[in-house]
């Protein structure tokens, strides 16, 4: 069996001292997806390298304070692939691969449009411009899971107040389109879907600090475990973890019958 969790952290340190670590251990995890570091190499301790056993690898942003992803693993990777290879998209820390046997794992941080128009045409220009790397990953040949947080809600399902939401980032009618394209016109599986095809709000994983979005459960899907279809059929369950908040996303884990 293989365990492949996904989380925003929104600030490592910040996640770690509402307990992260603690969970982890408890998780029997073979690959772990952070985003949203919020921090350099050098502000991270050994306990946050290496935490219960497991290998740290880092993609950081230039910028401190801010975006960055990681990937802890089980045992050591066989290659690490840093970046996209586009000095923008790159200097902001969001794609990180590790190769294990026939197996790839990312951690992706697709970038947030909400907080102005400027940083929402960054975000379509990141959609752009990964897709064809997405197409050339899933004819890799290798079995691939992406996970981490795609900023998009895909469908009406995927969030509480869909109707009210349809001209805001993470649900505009480009980037919904786009998340179809991935799915239907390059065949990714969204694992958690295709286990529980009728999920509405158990499957949110997060959630607004305004307001009272957490206590009503006003949620949306926004982290996603996306795979190419072998390993996707070999998906067993899922399960959005809510009863501990370290950010405000809520961990995704995904157990795969798989032993590559």
């Amino acid at each position: 069996m293989l365990r492949v969790i996904t989380l925003n952290l929104n600030g490592v340190r910040s996640a770690v001292g509402k307990g992260f670590l603690d969970w982890l251990a408890t998780q029997n995890a073979d690959v772990v997806c952070v985003q949203e570091l919020k921090a350099q190499a050098g502000d991270l301790s050994d306990t946050v390298r290496t935490p219960n056993g497991h290998i740290g690898y880092f993609h950081h942003a230039e910028k401190k304070g801010y975006s960055g992803v990681g990937l802890y693993a089980r045992r050591p990777a066989d290659r690490v692939i840093e970046g996209l290879g586009i000095a923008d998209i790159d200097a902001e820390g969001r794609f990180l691969q590790l190769d294990f046997g026939p197996l790839s794992v990312v951690s992706l941080y697709l970038p947030s449009g909400s907080s102005s128009e400027e940083r929402q045409q960054i975000k379509f220009g990141f959609m752009e411009r990964f897709l064809p790397h997405l197409a050339t990953l899933r004819a890799c040949g290798r079995e691939v899971i992406v996970c981490g947080d795609w900023n998009i809600a895909h469908r009406e399902i995927d969030l509480k107040n869909w109707k009210s939401n349809r001209k805001n980032s993470g649900f505009l009618p480009e980037e919904r389109a786009w998340f179809s394209r991935v799915l239907e016109e390059q065949a990714w599986v969204d694992v958690y879907r295709r286990l529980y095809p009728d999920a509405g709000d158990e499957g949110y994983t997060w959630w607004s600090n305004r307001g009272q979005a957490w206590a009503k459960n006003v949620g949306w899907r926004l982290d996603y475990q996306i795979a190419t279809p072998g390993i996707a059929s070999r998906a067993r369950e899922a399960k959005v973890f809510k009863d501990t908040r370290f950010s405000d996303h809520a961990p995704l884990t995904v157990d795969y019958d798989w032993q590559g």
